[in-house]
């Protein structure tokens, strides 16, 4: 019998997975931040995924806040967009087994709303949950909780909103 071994996967030869991100500020701008129900260790991000085929950013990034967060789009007001896309790159041992193997990382559109509603509004526990728990981050809290491997988009993100963010 012999065994078939796989080449290794080499990242550069990966296209980045378009995707959309969420910046959900309450009305002291604070940011909401949720943990990855995914993950034993702190793992605390903001709404995101994927841009479905003939999707356009703004609206996939409203489809993934009310699929991840249960709030719908009157509970929400536009605030700002980033320009261009972010990317990063999965950590070496994320490559190949994440997404299908098909891609490097993530290249992001982010999107701030403003958020409306109150607070027992928002609901994780979705068909398909993300997060365990949730929370209102300030950007330094956030960005002291995110996995380091998304901290540098997470920096620009909050350098893009900062004028719209608590301190």
């Amino acid at each position: 019998m012999s065994v078939t071994k796989t080449a290794p996967v080499d990242p550069a030869r990966l296209p980045y997975r378009p995707c959309v991100g969420v910046v959900l500020i309450n009305g002291d701008g604070r940011i909401f931040a949720g943990q990855r129900i995914d993950s034993d260790t702190p793992a605390w991000q903001m709404p995101q995924g994927g841009i479905d085929a003939d999707e356009k950013p703004r609206r996939a990034a409203l489809r993934e806040l009310r699929e991840e967060t249960g709030i719908t789009e009157d509970l929400v007001k536009y605030v700002d967009r980033t320009r261009g896309w972010l990317t990063y790159d999965l950590p070496p041992d994320l490559v190949g087994k994440v997404w299908g193997g098909r891609y490097r990382g993530q290249k992001q559109r982010w999107f701030l709303f403003r958020y409306l509603g109150r607070d027992d509004q928002i609901n994780i526990a979705t068909e398909h949950p993300e997060f365990s728990q949730w929370r209102w981050l300030t950007a330094g809290e956030l960005l002291d909780s995110i996995v380091p491997f998304k901290r540098h988009v997470y920096e620009q993100v909050i350098d893009a909103f900062r004028p719209h963010l608590a301190p």
